[in-house]
């Protein structure tokens, strides 16, 4: 008879990168979790240190892969920037994302929300951002002495963690840059490229017809007898500016 020996080591813990559903369900859903996911981005370039991810899988405790949520967007101060297949705690110096947002969508359910604001408040967020495009509705909560707390706010607020402003005055919400500068999407991004791309093509060619003046003016100033350094201060050169035109002539 042969005998089977048991193994003694513990089985391998799978923590899955996806749970199958979308990220979004809907256009207006994605475009608005790129939107904030890029600006912030653009924010916090510079910010080594500042990891931000949209859809990423959040494990909190080494050795439970059950209990996880996947924020729209999150935001981890003090972790590096770099590629993970999920956010796990434990592997991050044990910091939980302080910052995170859900964009609400037909879909989600007062429970699913509710479970939500539990796991967020249970580990360890600071600020947390529910918006509802359908009515442009925001609610905030940061975190206080016994956890989140609802914030009562007039129409703006601005996150003491990334310093960027939230009006839902108008129609729609408008974030904004700490400098006042609103979140632009991909498409005005591109557009205030070329508008800039044309500006400085404007701008070459203007230098190019001034300059060719500047070669067509000292030769005539010269030829009417006038020296060097007069020409230099007729025209705001410097007497070696002049002497290498002349010398192209």
């Amino acid at each position: 008879m042969v005998s089977q020996i048991e193994s003694s080591a513990p089985a391998e813990i799978i923590y899955p990168e996806s749970d199958g559903q979308p990220m979004a369900n809907n256009t207006e859903h994605f475009e608005i979790i790129v939107l904030i996911k890029g600006n912030l981005d653009i924010l916090f370039a510079e910010e080594p240190n500042v990891f931000i991810a949209g859809d990423l899988f959040w494990y909190p405790i080494e050795g439970n892969n059950k209990i996880k949520y996947a924020p729209d967007v999150m935001v981890a101060i003090g972790r590096p920037k770099g590629r993970r297949s999920s956010y796990k705690q434990w592997e991050e110096a044990n910091q939980p994302p302080q910052v995170v947002f859900e964009i609400l969508s037909p879909v989600n359910t007062p429970v699913e929300m509710a479970r939500k604001l539990l796991f967020y408040n249970q580990y360890g967020v600071e600020e947390y951002y529910m918006y509802n495009p359908a009515n442009n509705e925001l609610q905030v909560w940061l975190r206080g002495e016994y956890g989140l707390d609802s914030v009562d706010f007039d129409q703006k607020w601005i996150s003491p963690r990334l310093q960027i402003t939230f009006d839902v005055s108008g129609e729609n919400w408008q974030l904004s840059y700490p400098n006042g500068k609103p979140f632009t999407t991909f498409r005005e991004l591109m557009a205030q490229s070329q508008v800039a791309q044309q500006q400085a093509q404007v701008a070459q060619q203007q230098a190019q017809v001034a300059q060719q003046k500047l070669q067509q003016a000292v030769p005539r100033l010269l030829s009417i007898g006038l020296n060097r350094e007069q020409v230099a201060d007729a025209l705001g050169l410097t007497i070696e500016d002049v002497e290498a035109i002349a010398m192209n002539l």
